[in-house]
C-alpha cells in the first residue's frame, strides 16, 4: 500500500509514481473514459525498464544471442565458455566514445549534429505548414490549389526522396534539413487544418456578435482552440523526424548519430549501433516530455471543452 501522509492524504511520492490518486483525479467520479482521470503510470514504466535491462543482461550473458547480432551490456561478462567471441560491451563502447569519440568526432559533435537538424527541419515544417494548414482550414482556394498537392505528395515516404533530394540539393547540408523538412511539413499542415476544423462554429459566432474583427476571432477563437492539435503535430512530427533521421544522413553525412550508426553497421560495430538507436530514443523521449511539459503550461485548457 502507499504510504499516506497524517489526515490520509497520500504521499507526494506515491503521487507521483502513479500508485496514489492527485487532488485532481480524488475529486472524479467517474475515470473510466475519462483521459485526464489517468495516472503517470511512472512506477510501471520504471518496471519496465528494469526488466527490459535484466532481459538484457540475461539474453547475452547465458549466450542465447549472438554479441554479433546484439552486444552485452558488460563485454567483460560474456562468453564465460569461449573468450575468442568476446567484443566490447555497450557499456564499455560507450564509455570509449565519451572519452575519444567516433572516428576523430566526439559523441556530443555528433549529438549537437543531430539535434540541430531535426529540429531546424521541424521548426520550418512547422513555420511553412502552419500557416498553410490555416489557410486550407478557412479558405476554399486555399484547400482547393493546395489539396490535391498534399494529399498526393504526403504518403510518399521522405526515403523515396532521397534521389531527387541528391539531384536537386546536392549532399552538403541543406539537403539533409530539406528531407527531415519533408517529413514534418505535412503533419503539420494536417494537424493545423484538423485545429481550425474543430473549432465550435457557436465560439465564432458568439465572438462576431460581440463585435470581434476577423483578426481577432482568428487570434482569440480559432488559434487558441487549434493549439491542442497544433502541438499534437508537433509531438508527431518530432518522431518521425528523429525516426527519418538516420535516411537523412546517408546523404553523404560523416557527422551525426544516424552516420555514426551507418559506418559502423559498414565495420560489424553493433554495439555502435546499439548505443545509437538508444542516443536517438533517449533524446527523442526527453524532448517528448519537453513537449508535454510546455504543452501543460501553455495549453492548459485542452481537453475542458
Amino acid at each position: 500500500m502507499a504510504k499516506r501522509k497524517q489526515g490520509g492524504q497520500p504521499s507526494r511520492w506515491a503521487m507521483w509514481l502513479g500508485i496514489a490518486d492527485t487532488s485532481f483525479t480524488r475529486q472524479k467520479t467517474v475515470k473510466f473514459g475519462d483521459a485526464s482521470a489517468v495516472n503517470s503510470g511512472r512506477l510501471w514504466s520504471v518496471l519496465t525498464l528494469i526488466l527490459l535491462i535484466l532481459a538484457w543482461w540475461l539474453a547475452t550473458v547465458s549466450g542465447i544471442i549472438d554479441p554479433l547480432f546484439w552486444p552485452p551490456l558488460e563485454g567483460s561478462l560474456y562468453p564465460w565458455d569461449n573468450p575468442d567471441r568476446a567484443r566490447p560491451g555497450v557499456v564499455d563502447r560507450f564509455v570509449s566514445l565519451l572519452v575519444d569519440g567516433y572516428r576523430n568526432i566526439s559523441l556530443w559533435e555528433h549529438v549537437g549534429t543531430s539535434v540541430k537538424r531535426v529540429l531546424l527541419g521541424v521548426i520550418i515544417g512547422a513555420a511553412v505548414g502552419i500557416p498553410l494548414g490555416f489557410a486550407m482550414g478557412l479558405n476554399s482556394v486555399a484547400r482547393g490549389l493546395f489539396d490535391p498537392i498534399v494529399e498526393f505528395v504526403r504518403p510518399i515516404p521522405p526515403l523515396a526522396l532521397i534521389p531527387l533530394v541528391i539531384l536537386w540539393l546536392g549532399i552538403d547540408e541543406v539537403a539533409k534539413i530539406f528531407l527531415l523538412f519533408l517529413a514534418a511539413l505535412f503533419i503539420m499542415l494536417i494537424a493545423a487544418r484538423a485545429g481550425v476544423s474543430s473549432v465550435q462554429i457557436s465560439k465564432v459566432h458568439a465572438a462576431y456578435s460581440l463585435g470581434a474583427s476577423k483578426y481577432q476571432v482568428l487570434r482569440y477563437v480559432i488559434l487558441p482552440n487549434a493549439l491542442p492539435e497544433i502541438f499534437t503535430g508537433l509531438r508527431i512530427s518530432m518522431g518521425v523526424c528523429w525516426g527519418t533521421l538516420v535516411a537523412a544522413e546517408l546523404v553523404a553525412a560523416d557527422q551525426g548519430v544516424g552516420s555514426m550508426m551507418m559506418i559502423a553497421k559498414n565495420f560489424l560495430q553493433t554495439d555502435v549501433v546499439v548505443i545509437g538507436i538508444i542516443i536517438i530514443g533517449a533524446i527523442g523521449f526527453a524532448i517528448e516530455m519537453l513537449m508535454r511539459l510546455l504543452e501543460s503550461w501553455l495549453i492548459p485548457w485542452k481537453g475542458k471543452g
